[in-house]
């Protein structure tokens, strides 16, 4: 009789519940976060009849973690179910708002027992595209970062030092450029910014790597920053001073942080075999190319087709019907780190693709907003990436946008 498992996981402990196909409760038990209790599990598995090449179904909570990687190592099939499903079919069993460790893990494992087919496993990636997914998410976690401390250095700024804010808010330089960074951390009040002379300023911009045009560049911040304007009082200025240079070197490590992770990510992508297909696209490069494949993965299974594919990047719509109303509009469960590369790829595209830029134009046309028309971008993109990771073929432009016929007279 086939088994299912159901695994409740916490940090210290997780409690396992194994049922068989009528749902009669085979055996349980709570095993520790360690070496210790991953033998524990394996071994109350093996009691249950788990061998190579029949493994029985496991079903978690998680998609990551030590306990997850070590049995998706042994080749067991693992379900990483969603917790609102949990929560939902624990409400079909019992209204008593009843709940404790063991009784997810026995849902959890029911979820296998009967819905089995509305769940897919997680896919069997290589080890290189399970390190590249590392890299990738980790340094679009840094960029974030970094963008969350210069909004809040912005804010900042605006309460008492506005001059910094024209200074370096202009084409190609913002609160996040090194040249920006380093006037600020040399200078974070309007005091000492009207005190540096042109030939510091010539110096922090060679430190910060600026090349050419470095006297115009500091003739223009010696304008707006020795400038007169609103003041606070001595003391407070200096308080606030000290809170921006803290930002700014907080700001630094963030920026290091993304620069480094973004040189790793886009060497392990390179020694991939489908970095070349993907790079083939207009609008993907070494790192746009490595967050796409990090979350698609190379297990081609994974998804029974483009559309598939298109639904978990949330560019496909969605449809809700109900008598005589019908309503299309985008979706907002998905894959919210496809979804954000997905917009910069369809962005970029633009610029590299007669084809996206016409579909794109074609599509503002007939009333889509921007947003909206990039979207229908990447979905049509996606949809050519799929098909051609299948059929090992890169990118052709004349295949992706066909030369419309021209219309008759």
């Amino acid at each position: 009789m086939k088994i299912f498992c159901g695994i409740d996981w916490a940090e210290d402990h997780h409690d396992v519940a194994l049922v068989n196909e009528r749902g009669d409760l085979v055996a349980k038990q709570r095993i520790t976060d360690d070496l210790a209790g991953l033998k524990a599990l394996q071994h109350l598995l093996a009691e249950a009849g788990d061998v190579p090449g029949d493994s029985i179904p496991i079903a978690i909570e998680t998609s990551r973690g030590l306990l997850v990687a070590c049995l998706r190592a042994t080749g067991r099939p693992v379900y990483a179910i969603n917790p609102m499903t949990v929560a939902r079919y624990r409400e079909r069993r019992t209204v008593a708002r009843a709940k404790s460790d063991h009784a997810d893990a026995l849902a959890l494992a029911n979820v296998l027992r009967t819905d089995a087919d509305h769940h897919r496993p997680l896919p069997a990636d290589s080890e290189l595209i399970q390190a590249i997914a590392v890299l990738a998410r980790a340094q679009q976690d840094a960029v974030w970062n970094r963008q969350q401390l210069a909004d809040q250095l912005r804010s900042l700024l605006r309460e008492f030092f506005p001059a910094a804010l024209a200074a370096f808010q202009v084409k190609n330089v913002g609160l996040t450029h090194p040249e920006a960074r380093a006037v600020l951390a040399a200078a974070p009040t309007p005091a000492a910014a009207a005190a540096l002379s042109k030939a510091r300023l010539r110096s922090l911009l060679r430190k910060a790597g600026r090349q050419r045009r470095i006297e115009t560049r500091a003739e223009h911040l010696a304008g707006v920053l020795h400038e007169p304007h609103m003041r606070q009082l001595p003391r407070v200025e200096e308080a606030l001073g000290h809170q921006v240079r803290a930002l700014v070197l907080q700001l630094d490590a963030a920026a290091q942080a993304a620069d480094d992770l973004a040189a790793v990510c886009a060497d392990r992508f390179a020694e991939h075999e489908d970095a070349e297909i993907i790079t083939s696209f207009p609008g993907l490069a070494e790192l746009t190319g490595a967050r796409i494949l990090d979350e698609i993965g190379d297990d081609r299974s994974r998804f029974a087709d483009g559309r598939a594919l298109k639904a978990y990047a949330g560019s496909a719509p969605i449809t809700r019907a109900s008598g005589k109303s019908l309503i299309v509009h985008h979706r907002k469960v998905k894959n919210q780190r496809l979804a954000a590369v997905g917009y910069v790829w369809s962005f970029a595209a633009l610029s590299g693709s007669h084809g996206a830029r016409g579909h794109y134009d074609r599509r503002r046309s007939v009333g889509d907003r921007h947003t909206a028309a990039l979207r229908n971008l990447f979905n049509r993109l996606l949809g050519q990436l799929h098909h051609c990771l299948i059929t090992r073929k890169a990118y052709n432009e004349n295949a992706a946008f066909p030369t419309p016929p021209p219309v008759s007279a």
